[in-house]
């Protein structure tokens, strides 16, 4: 006859080997679904400045500010699996040093539960808008985005982006003074 803990060990093998069949099935059932959402989005204030960055080095960057207007409703990306959402804000641009520049402007937390509309006005950059160099004067052709990770209970992190975008464009001279 078999002893206890190789009972025990069948046991627990078989509860193992089931909760993981059933993980993936949970997982699957959502795996396939469109995460994206309208979005829109429109900036104001847009200011150019050419300071220092310590932080690096002691070189003049390019440091922009704008504020910005943005709306949307996620509420059709919460299913049963969807933990959180990690919403980011970057503006995307070419220069002659690098051939995509992305920079993170804003971020928000969305957890289960919570109000999954996002309706922003005025509202100010949460980090700084940093060019390594001075590619953003004058630029005309830089690209707003909303995107987002979805942190499920179970299953992988997909990376969305809102459908819609704003460019913007910023000024030929530096602003003087404290403007923002």
């Amino acid at each position: 006859m078999h002893t206890f803990l190789s009972r025990a060990n069948a046991v627990s093998a078989f509860s193992l080997s089931t909760l993981a069949a059933l993980t993936f099935l949970c997982f699957a059932s959502t795996f396939f679904l469109n995460y994206t959402a309208p979005v829109s989005i429109t900036a104001a204030n847009i200011v150019l400045k050419n300071v220092p960055e310590y932080a690096v080095s002691r070189e003049k960057n390019d440091l922009g500010a704008l504020r910005f207007d943005l709306s949307t409703d996620l509420s059709k990306l919460f299913n049963w699996n969807t933990k959180e959402l990690f919403l980011y804000l970057t503006a995307e641009y070419e220069t002659q040093n690098n051939k995509i520049n992305q920079v993170v402007l804003w971020d928000k937390i969305i957890l289960r539960g919570e109000n999954p509309q996002v309706d922003l006005k005025n509202q100010h950059l949460k980090y700084y808008f940093w060019d390594d160099g001075n590619g953003l004067l004058g630029h005309r052709n830089v690209s707003l985005y909303l995107s987002w990770n979805i942190i499920p209970i179970a299953g992988t992190l997909p990376l969305w982006s809102g459908q819609g975008s704003y460019k913007l464009a910023f000024p030929a001279d530096y602003t003087q003074g404290r403007s923002y």
